[in-house]
This record gives structure tokens, C-alpha cells and sequence, in this order.
């Protein structure tokens, strides 16, 4: 071998093993931290299922400019020191970017390591301003807040003439970010919260705010919880006398509180961020129930999935985006261009200061069959 060609051959060899682990390899990891166990489990499970539906038909048609993608879950059980535990070994094993974290309080704790290695942290299934303000470069949201949401569910309860509403919340960050949401909807109609009541996280121990809401007969009571706590809840305060109505963010877990509840659930409306899963009323709704079909196995369409679902198609389009052997920087840019795009009726548009997508939201309510309609 002739010198020069050897020296080139070293320099070669030494950009390589320069580069982190993801620009030399074929696959590209994604990380995921999410509640795989626990009270809050399908919530991650579902989540997880959505994306991972959507990445293995891409990585069946070829992946991304030959690359395919690989979704590396760990699981935290929807404990925020479990989580920042979990983000830092997927940022020490170098994983490319982080995908579909589930829950504010886990959200957060993973921030701070987000924000100092400068990795993509996208689509996580979380509402909270927190994680929206301040603006951080490596955030990117595919839903809407907990502000829009809590915002049209009281809209809709004010034009009912239902003014008597009611919180029960989580007593942790995810929780507190909602109740600010339902105060901040009231305070223009000179409106505040009739009671209160909390239950800490990952428990059903609901007494006490059984006792603290229906002792005040509200109209309705607004719940930002996950789907047990919730369910505990509507089947304590119906037991001591309750009549009224019971409001849910997106977060509850649609499927897994109608599943809950059963015939109990008739009547309880849910605010959702994502298109109907249910029926072929979009095109997104279309190609994701079919995607659904054509996985198998246990999978069935629900909303905490179609949303990990449409959080890959959007990643995805990003990856496309940043060209071949993306950088974590080219694909924040990337991303960034992704402005006034339609995804098959579901809106996206980001930009080089938005990193919301959409603030799509609308209502939905749980029938007697453990089934969801609009």
C-alpha cells in the first residue's frame, strides 16, 4: 500500500471513530422513557404502540435514506427520578434523539439533561406550559396544551350555564399545570373553582376529595389525573350522591378510563388533541386504522396511540428533512421548516421560534359500551 494512501485510510478511520455512534451506523436510536408498569401504564404502552406501529412500516419500505429506525424504550413507571435516571443513560449510550416521553412530572425531570446535551427531545405526551415556556431550541410539542384544552372544556360547561366547577388534580406538576389552566378560563368570567380536591400520584386514594368536591355541589368537576385515580374518583363521588358531570384532559387515557369504567363511564366527556381514531373521518384517521389492522396482534385503535402514531409521521418527515447522515442539529433545523403542513387533516406548523404544532382540540364522550364518540 502506497504512503499516501495509507494516511488517508488512518484520517478516514479516525473522522469514524470522531463521530458519535449514531453517524456512523445504519439504524438510528431513538430513546424513550415512559410508564411501562404501574397505575399509569397504558399510557406509555399505548403511546409506545402508536409509534412504533408507524416506524415499522417505514422501516419496512425502507426506512429513511436507507437508514432504519429503532425505538429503545426504558421504563419509569411515571416517576420523575426514574425518568432523569432513564434520560441519562440513553444520553450516555448516545442515542440520536428522544421520542414520545409520557407525563409532566417525568417530562421535567428529564429537561435539564435535555437541555444540556442539546438532544432533540420530540413529541412528548404532555400538555404543561412548563415544558413550553421558557422556549427551549430542542423541544418540540405535536399537541396542544393543557391551557387549550382546559380552555374549551370551560367554554363549553359556561355555555351550558354550568358555572359551579369543581377541580380534582393530581398534587404534582402535571396536576397543577391543568388547575392553572381551569383558573386562568375562569378568571375572564369573574369565575373561580368552587372546591378542590387532589390525589397523589400513582395512588386511588380519593376519599378525602370525594369529600372536599361533592360537600360543595358543583355543576361539573374538571379531573387532571391519570385514568385510575380519575375513575376511582367518579365511582366514589357517584356512590356518595354525586349527580353532576365529569370533564377529562387528553392525558386520562381515553380507552384505558372507558375501560375503567365500563358502563360506568356513560357520560364522561374527555377534551382530545388528536383527529378521531376511531372512524375514517380524516385521512390520518384512515391510514393510522389500517396501519392498526395491518399490525396485528393486540393492537387496537385508541387515542394515547394515534397520538404516538402521529408524533413518528411528523418526526419522520423531520428526518427526511435533514438529509442524509443527520446531525441532531440538522434536525432541529429541519423540523423547523415544517410550517403550515398538513399530515392528513392534522395541522402542523413549527417554526425557528414555535415549537407547538397545533392547537387542535375537541371533545369527546365515553358511551355505556366502553366505546368513545364525538
Amino acid at each position: 500500500m502506497k504512503r499516501r494512501d495509507a494516511i488517508k485510510q488512518f484520517a478516514a478511520a479516525s473522522t469514524a471513530l470522531a463521530l458519535p455512534a449514531w453517524a456512523q451506523a445504519k439504524t438510528l436510536v431513538l430513546g424513550q422513557s415512559a410508564a411501562f408498569s404501574g397505575p399509569a401504564a397504558q399510557l406509555g404502552v399505548q403511546m409506545n404502540r402508536g409509534g412504533k406501529i408507524f416506524f415499522d412500516m417505514l422501516n419496512a419500505s425502507g426506512g429513511i435514506h436507507g437508514q432504519q429506525i429503532e425505538l429503545r424504550t426504558l421504563d419509569d413507571g411515571y416517576e420523575p427520578e426514574r425518568c432523569k435516571a432513564n434520560t441519562e443513560k440513553l444520553i450516555k449510550d448516545d442515542v440520536f434523539a428522544l421520542f414520545g416521553y409520557v407525563g409532566t412530572p417525568t417530562c421535567l425531570a428529564a429537561l435539564p439533561l435535555v437541555n444540556d446535551a442539546k438532544i432533540p427531545f420530540f413529541g412528548p405526551f404532555t400538555g404543561a406550559e412548563a415544558l413550553r415556556e421558557p422556549f427551549s431550541k430542542s423541544v418540540f410539542h405535536v399537541r396542544a396544551s393543557y391551557y387549550d384544552e382546559t380552555g374549551l372544556i370551560v367554554k363549553q360547561l359556561t355555555a351550558l350555564d354550568l358555572k359551579k366547577i369543581a377541580v380534582f388534580y393530581q398534587n404534582d406538576s402535571y396536576g397543577k399545570a391543568g388547575l392553572e389552566g381551569v383558573k386562568r378560563a375562569l378568571k375572564p368570567l369573574g369565575l373561580e373553582p368552587v372546591a378542590l380536591g387532589t390525589v397523589e400520584r400513582n395512588t386511588v386514594d380519593v376519599a378525602k376529595a370525594v369529600q372536599d368536591i361533592v360537600s360543595k355541589s358543583p355543576d361539573a368537576v374538571v379531573q387532571i389525573s391519570a385514568y385510575r385515580s380519575c375513575a376511582a374518583f367518579i365511582r366514589e363521588a357517584r356512590k356518595a350522591g354525586y349527580g353532576g358531570t365529569f370533564y377529562n384532559v387528553s392525558f386520562v387515557g381515553t380507552q384505558a378510563l372507558a375501560d375503567e369504567l365500563g358502563r360506568e363511564g356513560l357520560g364522561i366527556m374527555i377534551s382530545q388533541v388528536m383527529p378521531f381514531p376511531f372512524a375514517t373521518t380524516t385521512p390520518i384517521s384512515r391510514e393510522y386504522l389500517d396501519a392498526v389492522r395491518r399490525a396485528g396482534g393486540d393492537a387496537k385503535p385508541n387515542y394515547s396511540s394515534m397520538e404516538g402514531y402521529v408524533a413518528a409521521k411528523v418526526l419522520a418527515e423531520g428526518l427526511k428533512r435533514a438529509g442524509r447522515n443527520p446531525s441532531r442539529d440538522s434536525l432541529v433545523s429541519a423540523l423547523e421548516t415544517i410550517q403550515n403542513a398538513n399530515f392528513g387533516g392534522f395541522h402542523v406548523n413549527f417554526g425557528p421560534k414555535t415549537h407547538v404544532a397545533s392547537r387542535f382540540v375537541d371533545l369527546s364522550m365515553l358511551t355505556d359500551d366502553g366505546k368513545v364518540r364525538r
